[in-house]
């Protein structure tokens, strides 16, 4: 049984002092545990959420405190030192009990998930700044039982640098060096004439400040005189300074950045008139708004419906109880592609802001934000935050700092909006719940959707969890009652697409060698692009070519680094591996036998793009994949490309398959369907199933019907039949049959360990060390658990180190684990892949 924090004594029981959780942020502060610190006497106002240094081992460290502790065993506790300055506690109540659970639940160290909650830098720069006291410009230097200090030289050189204002302790000049610096510093402080204080400086995720004018009253009167033509009082002004002057007087009320005036008028000019009194000058905060480029309202997508179907209906009346209810119960929005699911969204968020409550939406994809946004900005008069890891440091600072303040009725994001610091909300809304990009792939290892329940449950707000294609576990917990599950049958317009299925074997044997079939190639030439007939082509692989081998010996070219294929790039002309990004340049001879018959083998994105562009040079082509969308501001400009009827046909990876509602898209091709088909994983076919029934969807939202072609090497597949026949129900319960017979997800849980070292059979040994020490454990603690490696990971080399895992299941398999048992290994609690 695990405590609550208000089931445990939180005070020091020998001095009396308050006892808290602080995550330590140090090197070697590992383990998902927090420490135990004593908050002194002198710092008895410290709240939850503020950061302290505090001593750990034999130096001091930055931390954030948590909440209460519990009195340590057998151990004496150490008091904070200080408290750290900023603008408040980092992270509200809310947030922190997040904090603790992703630690608890994920065995991730606490202080890494606070990192992971807050802006880039945020914590990167921590200084001592001095600031003179008044009592150094009173002469009432001196607290109680101290003598005022004698200064002498130096110290009154230090009080002259000091008279400025704050000041690093860094920036200031003294002949000693620092630890006299600090030293005399100390001095003066306990003399009173000096305040010391920790503060972060945020660096890039810093406010960012300009400089504002505006009139005074003698400019104002100024300013009139101008208009009526009457000579002003005083100096005559110069052409220029009249100039400023009325453009000031043209602004509204609460003044004008002064760069702009500068820029028109000189700052010779705009200085003259701060001088004189006619205009005032004031430095203000300028906040980044990656919005701020975008009008408000949907550009060019799917107009708003006022009117929900009975199916909408019905679904909103379940989350608005949810939320009138505080019902944290998962609501699972389960309905065919385009069966309107974004207006339930809106619908649930106009009731949540009805009930003075913020919302937080989540998509898998930073290209799906957007257009979410554009919707819900002409939906609702809501201000909206942007989440998500596209952003600039300073732009997510700021957007992070409106977040806290609550300053915003909506935040929108990839799995990082998840740790926003929302004081509360309402409805916690998951769009296409089924994705991987959910998960993280380094610690903390979150699955957000996961998370998002228990913020929900945390907060008491109503949790959504949408998709056209669950999750093989969320479909489980739906048919076994724990989540409520709400079926969208119809789509509210348009209707399915057909769909055909080509086996590309067949064409192969009639001599076709490309990449696209010559059904879809006809379909493509019939494409009615003067009416607004657009297409998408999917296909789940990057590049131009995903093997290049050598046809004399046969020699693939690896990566060094993971042992894996490297993947053709026409664009750069290089190789480049897609595990960890390694590129290398094209080798004209075979590295293992000199040949220079190198080939390129398969197809990527980049291929079938100059194919089709080749064969249908009228139709205008886009591209979406990784490689596009890391370049900022990309993504965002194809897709709008798209929306607005600017593009004919988009080519792209798994991206392009989700979220996009497009009326004018008619056809739908899927280029390889079975690529990832044959993995060595359990979640295969349902990644495939569910990227198949996406990718098909997209086609025939609007006026016109859809079509949809699939080009496999295997059209009797189980999976392949059941996107064909639109009929998933006998592919969902086969995976739940599988799923039963291993103990997996929604049966059981897992937990897969990674060891990782440069000789490979001491990874080997260690691997089955860690196999006898968790059987050994869970037969002492009674414990049904299935121990399965250690196996050569999928990739078994990355980064000059051999890779294997140990998979463990059972009812939670972190009891018997304990902890993260730290390096070598690591530890992904509910794996997306056991690859």
């Amino acid at each position: 049984m695990r405590l609550g924090l208000d089931d445990v004594e939180t005070i020091d029981g020998e001095s009396g002092e308050r006892l808290v959780q602080v995550a330590v942020d140090a090197a070697g502060a590992g383990g998902a545990r927090p420490y135990t610190y004593r908050v002194p006497a002198s710092l008895a106002d410290l709240q939850d959420g503020e950061a302290v240094l505090v001593g750990f081992g034999r130096r001091q460290a930055l931390g954030v405190i948590l909440g209460p502790a519990a009195p340590a065993r057998d151990l004496a506790t150490r008091p904070i030192v200080d408290r750290v300055r900023s603008d408040g506690p980092l992270l509200p109540p809310l947030t922190l009990s997040l904090v603790r659970w992703v630690a608890d639940h994920y065995l991730a160290p606490p202080a890494l998930v606070v990192r992971s909650m807050l802006p880039p830098g945020l914590l990167e720069r921590l200084e001592l700044v001095a600031e003179a006291t008044p009592a150094a410009t009173t002469g009432e230097a001196g607290t109680p039982g101290v003598a005022a200090p004698v200064l002498d030289r130096v110290d009154r050189d230090l009080m002259d640098q000091l008279a400025g204002g704050p000041r690093p302790a860094r920036d200031l000049a003294a002949p000693e060096g620092r630890a006299g610096l600090l030293r005399r510093l100390r001095a003066l402080a306990m003399g009173g004439l000096v305040a010391l204080d920790w503060t972060l400086l945020g660096a890039s995720a810093g406010p960012r400040y300009e400089r504002w004018l505006r009139l005074t009253a003698a400019g104002r009167a100024v300013a009139l005189d101008l208009v009526s033509a009457r000579k002003p009082p005083g100096r005559p002004l110069g052409p220029r300074q009249m100039a400023a002057l009325a453009e000031v007087a043209g602004s509204p009320p609460d003044g004008i950045p002064a760069t702009a005036i500068v820029e028109r008028h000189g700052s010779s000019a705009v200085a003259g008139l701060v001088r004189r009194g006619l205009l005032e000058a004031e430095v203000r905060q300028r906040p980044r708004r990656p919005l701020a480029h975008r009008p408000a309202g949907v550009r060019g997508s799917r107009p708003a419906t006022s009117a929900l179907t009975a199916p909408q209906a019905a679904a909103v009346a379940v989350i608005a109880d949810r939320i009138g209810s505080r019902d944290p119960r998962p609501v699972m929005l389960d309905g065919i592609t385009g069966g309107g699911k974004t207006a339930v969204y809106v619908e649930a968020i106009a009731a949540s802001l009805a009930a003075d409550r913020p919302a937080l939406v989540l998509v898998p994809e930073i290209a799906l934000a957007l257009p979410l946004v554009d919707r819900l900005r002409a939906d609702l008069e809501a201000r909206v935050a942007l989440v998500h890891s596209g952003l600039g440091d300073g732009e997510r600072a700021d957007e992070w700092r409106r977040i806290r303040a609550g300053d915003v009725d909506i935040v929108v994001g990839t799995r990082l909006a998840v740790g926003a610091p929302l004081a509360d909300v309402g409805v916690v809304i998951v769009d296409e719940e089924h994705d991987a990009a959910y998960k993280s792939d380094r610690t903390p290892r979150i699955q957000a959707r996961d998370t998002a329940m228990e913020l929900a449950r945390l907060a008491g707000a109503a949790l959504v969890l949408g998709s056209a294609t669950p999750s093989v576990e969320s479909y489980g917990r739906g048919l076994d009652g724990a989540y409520e599950r709400v079926i969208l049958p119809s789509r509210p317009s348009g209707a399915a697409p057909v769909v055909h299925v080509v086996d590309m074997r067949a064409e192969l044997a009639d001599g076709q060698r490309g990449t696209i079939s010559r059904m879809l190639d006809d379909a493509l030439a019939g494409l009615d692009v003067r009416a607004g007939a657009q297409a998408i082509l999917v296909l789940n692989r990057r590049g131009t070519a995903s093997v290049v081998l050598c046809r004399d010996c046969g020699h693939v070219q690896a990566c060094p680094d993971c042992e894996r294929p490297l993947v053709y790039h026409q664009a750069g002309t290089t190789l480049r591996c897609h595990h960890c990004g390694r590129a290398t340049p094209i080798a004209t001879r075979c590295p293992a036998c000199a040949s220079s018959r190198i080939r390129y083998l398969g197809g990527g994105t980049e291929r079938v793009e100059r194919e089709v562009r080749a064969a249908h040079p009228d139709l205008r082509v886009a591209r979406l994949d990784r490689d596009v969308a890391e370049r900022r501001g990309v993504a965002e400009r194809v897709i709008d490309a798209f929306i607005a009827g600017e593009t004919d046909v988009l080519v792209g990876t798994s991206l392009v398959a989700k979220g996009l509602d497009v009326p004018g898209v008619t056809l739908v091709g899927v280029v390889s369907s079975d690529v990832a088909l044959n993995l060595p994983d359990e979640r295969a076919a349902e990644r495939t199933y569910q990227l198949l029934c996406q990718a098909v969807g997209r086609a025939g939202r609007g006026d016109r019907p859809g079509t949809a072609i699939l080009q496999t090497y295997q059209p009797e597949h189980p999976v392949i039949t059941a996107v064909a026949t639109g009929d998933g129900s006998a592919f969902y319960a086969a995976e739940l049959d599988l799923r039963r017979r291993f103990g997996s997800p929604p049966f059981g849980r897992v937990v897969k360990l990674t060891v990782a070292l440069p000789d490979r059979e001491a990874a080997e040994r260690e691997g089955l060390a860690m196999v006898e020490r968790l059987r050994d454990r869970a037969v002492a603690l009674g414990m049904a658990l299935d121990v399965a490696g250690p196996a050569p990971a999928y990739i078994a080399r990355r980064n000059d180190r051999w890779r294997f895992n140990v998979v463990l299941r059972g009812v939670d398999p972190r009891v018997v684990l304990g902890e993260d048992p730290g390096q070598p290994w690591s530890v992904d609690v509910d794996p997306d892949s056991l690859l």
